[in-house]
């Protein structure tokens, strides 16, 4: 099992199955890692609860980001506070403007899928 100090947060969260990070949280926690789910709605995946707004956070390794650019602004501030080692924009959720933000704060920004990270052993 890996680290369950270091989180990975799903930004997106949804119990709609068949949606990207709800197969991502499920494939996340299926490779023993320790998550927090952020959606637009409280809900949970696998029993653990889909928080709203901006809760408080700690240890948060990974940012995997599944909402689009126009609809981040709100969570720069917010994302740059958790101190995350990396966000990891899954497609359609690229934004370079973020990404040079997190650049700045010592973030790595990466353009990738995290289910296809998993899957390949890259994550």
């Amino acid at each position: 099992m890996d680290n369950p100090e270091k989180k990975t947060l799903v930004i997106g969260a949804t119990e709609k199955p068949g949606r990207y990070a709800n197969l991502a949280a499920h494939s996340l926690l299926r490779h023993g890692h320790a998550i927090e789910l952020l959606g637009l709605k409280s809900g949970e995946i696998d029993g653990h609860a889909i928080q709203t707004g901006q809760p408080s956070l700690e240890n948060v390794d990974t940012v995997t980001m599944y909402v689009g650019p126009r609809n981040q602004p709100d969570l720069y501030e917010y994302i740059k506070s958790l101190h995350p080692r990396r966000v990891i924009f899954n497609p359609g959720a690229e934004n370079p403007e973020f990404q040079k933000q997190l650049q700045a704060e010592g973030i790595e920004p990466i353009e990738a899928c995290t289910l296809v990270m998993l899957s390949i052993g890259t994550y």
